[in-house]
């Protein structure tokens, strides 16, 4: 009986290596590609950060210790050196872009959320633009932003006139970005907000109802609690994001009129790819990942006392 029992408990232990075996097989192109392609470039682009190197095999890499970090803080306003003037840039198209972003996002979640005639139709049609191809929306934006372009011809007829391409503007390019960013973005957040106001228990609004509540109290004291996750998630992603701008502004403007819509990651590509400056760019990387995370724990904190108050 004895060995039986032990013959058995082998044949288990084998059954069980063999689908472990199994089970990491499956998983490894996955961990092979997250090593070769992101664990690893990240972990030497923050060792780079601290080195003097312009790339090429046969070109020496030497210590530099924080002399890349002084070359970028050297003289830092935000008037006159590049790294102040694409922090402001980032930090202003942040500080507009996230809650413009929220707004529209759960607007149209709460006027889709209902069984109206179309909803379905429409929800598609506002999700389209994050799908399609970003040249493509580039494009028919800086199309509709020129000078002649529609958007300044209604204006028109409310009594504003631009005069000007919103994409050669100093004042109005960094809107541009902000209006072409929170279009895309608007329709896939709309879908988290809807997933959101799917959980909510339809029996809190028909207590409300049924104690008086009105539209804007249900609003205030239930949908806004219930929402509170799926808001914190929301604007941590378009913060993220937001500091990770590129694509839209090196189509739209590639950084002009001037430096008026350069971000931080337009400077990390100009040193890297134009500059030549490996180290510099991997220094001004280091500083935006300490940026984002500090953010994101400030949002943490945030949401915790958002939480108690509501």
């Amino acid at each position: 009986m004895a060995q039986a029992a032990g013959s058995k408990s082998n044949r288990m232990t084998k059954l069980e290596k063999r689908n472990t075996l199994i089970a990491y097989s499956f998983l490894a192109p996955n961990f092979i590609g997250f090593l070769l392609i992101t664990l690893i470039p990240v972990v030497f682009s923050i060792a780079l950060a601290f080195l003097n190197w312009n790339g090429g095999a046969l070109n020496t890499i030497t210590f530099a210790g924080l002399d890349n970090f002084r070359a970028i803080f050297k003289k830092f306003d935000f008037v006159k050196n590049d790294l102040g003037i694409m922090l402001k840039n980032t930090v202003f198209f942040t500080l507009f872009t996230v809650p413009i972003s929220i707004v529209c996002s759960l607007g149209l979640a709460l006027a889709l959320n209902r069984a109206v005639l179309g909803a379905k139709v429409f929800r598609t049609i506002f999700f389209f633009p994050y799908v399609a191809s970003l040249v493509a929306v580039c494009v028919c934006w800086s199309f509709m932003l020129m000078k002649l372009g529609p958007v300044n011809q209604i204006l028109q007829v409310f009594g504003i006139n631009i005069g000007k391409s919103w994409t050669q503007s100093k004042d109005f390019a960094i809107w541009a970005i902000i209006i072409v960013s929170v279009w895309r973005n608007a329709g896939y957040y709309m879908v988290m907000y809807l997933a959101g106001l799917q959980g909510v228990p339809r029996e809190l609004y028909e207590a409300a109802t049924v104690d008086g509540a009105t539209a804007w109290q249900q609003f205030r004291k239930i949908t806004l609690p219930m929402l509170t996750p799926t808001t914190f998630f929301v604007s941590i992603m378009l913060t993220i994001g937001c500091f990770k701008m590129f694509d839209v502004v090196q189509i739209m403007t590639e950084g002009g009129p001037g430096r008026a819509t350069k971000m931080l990651v337009n400077y990390i590509y100009q040193l890297s790819f134009i500059d030549i400056k490996y180290g510099t760019a991997s220094a001004v990387a280091l500083l935006l990942f300490v940026i984002v995370l500090s953010v994101t724990l400030f949002q943490f904190r945030a949401e915790k006392k958002w939480v108690n108050y509501m």
